[in-house]
């Protein structure tokens, strides 16, 4: 991306923030959804991608059908950017009162802690983890994640000074391993980690099977299970009517590294089941499985197998 892309880009997002605050809560919501929908008729590649990601997900689906999915999941993309605008100057607490009325499995999370090994919480591209991470960083008084070096500068540091804003520790990945020796010493302070694990085309991904077919998967959050002995616990989210669920689902155990790629693949599993029952809300434009890849792509994956 040129330099002058990465300035657009930054303008972009700072515009979005401050449309979104100046906006009534209403207007804004209709001035997102009519932007996914022009975005839909538009049929750029990111759609198309979506498009073709959401028909693995739900393959009985005819052309019709996978044509208003996709209008309600670009809707849904639409809404998780609204409230992401928005949540800087929302009220955390009504915020996190409203995520506690519907989340379960927050027993899963209690019972990791009081083991003392910290967890480790991974979950996909999907609802408004933002939201999710409020009602965690409440409920323990603060989590840990991390966050990618967007360029320019400036951008990243408007997106840690957002998820700061909310109480999130924010870690930067810097391609060295510093960002690993902080999460490792935040679990063994027995505290919580949350990491976005359903999308890693790189050599370092871990193999999984999802829906049927080949992909690659972070094996961080397992990786740091096994390191520690923190429970992994896969986490579902997807948005309600008017507000959102969470879904803390039991650990998956995993004691040392040669568990790492079966318990990758639980994760797999378990992400598929939530998506499955909530596609619309999966947050996914870009290539996905491995047969979309660039016979090149797939050739520089298959040397690092």
């Amino acid at each position: 991306m040129s330099g002058f892309s990465q300035r657009l880009g930054d303008f972009g997002y700072a515009a979005g923030w401050r449309l979104a605050r100046w906006l009534p809560e209403s207007a804004g919501a209709v001035t997102f959804g009519l932007g996914a929908d022009l975005a839909v008729r538009r049929d750029g590649g990111g759609v198309r991608q979506l498009r073709s990601n959401l028909a693995r997900v739900v393959p009985q689906a005819d052309g019709v059908e996978l044509d208003e999915l996709t209008r309600r999941a670009m809707r849904s993309y639409a809404r998780y950017w609204h409230e992401m605008f928005r949540l800087p100057s929302m009220d955390h607490k009504e915020v996190s009162r409203k995520v506690a009325q519907s989340i379960t499995g927050v027993e899963n999370l209690d019972a990791a802690l009081a083991e003392g090994n910290g967890a480790v919480m991974a979950l996909p591209h999907s609802g408004n983890w933002d939201a999710a991470g409020v009602w965690l960083a409440d409920y323990l008084g603060g989590f840990t994640t991390v966050a990618e070096r967007l360029k320019p500068e400036s951008l990243y540091q408007r997106f840690v000074s957002y998820r700061e804003s909310l109480g999130f520790e924010i870690v930067p990945l810097t391609g060295d391993s510093s960002a690993m020796r902080v999460l490792l010493k935040r679990l063994r302070e027995n505290k919580a980690i949350c990491l976005v694990g359903d999308r890693d085309l790189t050599k370092s991904g871990v193999p999984v099977k999802f829906f049927g077919e080949q992909t690659r998967m972070p094996g961080g959050p397992a990786r740091l299970a096994a390191t520690t002995g923190a429970a992994l616990i896969p986490a579902g989210c997807w948005f309600t009517e008017d507000g959102w669920q969470i879904r803390l689902h039991p650990r998956i155990r995993v004691t040392n590294r040669s568990e790492v790629p079966a318990a990758t693949q639980a994760l797999a599993d378990i992400f598929a089941g939530d998506i499955a029952a909530h596609p619309a809300d999966w947050h996914m434009m870009q290539k996905f499985w491995l047969s979309d890849l660039e016979a090149g792509e797939q050739a520089d994956l298959g040397e690092a197998s």
